[in-house]
């Protein structure tokens, strides 16, 4: 059954239910919503996308991929952890990072520390937490300068 919803960043949107990823305990702050797609932004090439929540339309966070900012990034999950998604490893699972744009660009930073893990399958998601990560590494600190993307 195809679904439409008016997103921030790309207009109407038309989506179906098997597309939806699915936040049973929401993301940290916004607790509420547990239902989103994730959008590929033009120019980012798959590593930039938009979580556009599917219940409130002017809910959307940036996020990449970390690995194409930090290629030795490692996310660890404890073995409960994997068991709630049903998996053994992590390299099971995929994992996005929320990016803060700010103005200047080169200003904005992204989130290490609390990823967003999904279950490519299940489409099921959650955001955990990396000790051994900061929440605010700047976006310029990475060799490939992909503030270029965001501009």
């Amino acid at each position: 059954m195809t679904a439409e919803l008016q997103s921030k960043y790309f207009g109407n949107v038309e989506y179906e239910e098997k597309d939806v990823i699915r936040f049973p305990a929401g993301l940290f702050g916004f607790d509420e919503e547990h239902a989103f797609l994730l959008l590929p932004f033009e120019g980012g090439g798959g590593s930039m996308l938009c979580l556009q929540s599917v219940a409130t339309p002017a809910l959307a966070f940036v996020v990449l991929d970390p690995f194409s900012l930090k290629p030795d990034y490692a996310p660890e999950l404890t073995k409960a952890e994997l068991r709630q998604f049903g998996v053994e490893e992590v390299g099971d699972l995929g994992f996005y990072v929320l990016c803060a744009v700010k103005n200047p660009v080169s200003a904005s930073t992204v989130n290490l520390k609390c990823p967003l893990v999904i279950h490519p399958e299940t489409r099921e998601a959650r955001q955990v937490i990396m000790e051994h990560y900061e929440m605010r590494h700047p976006l310029a600190e990475f060799s490939r300068g992909e503030e270029a993307v965001l501009c």
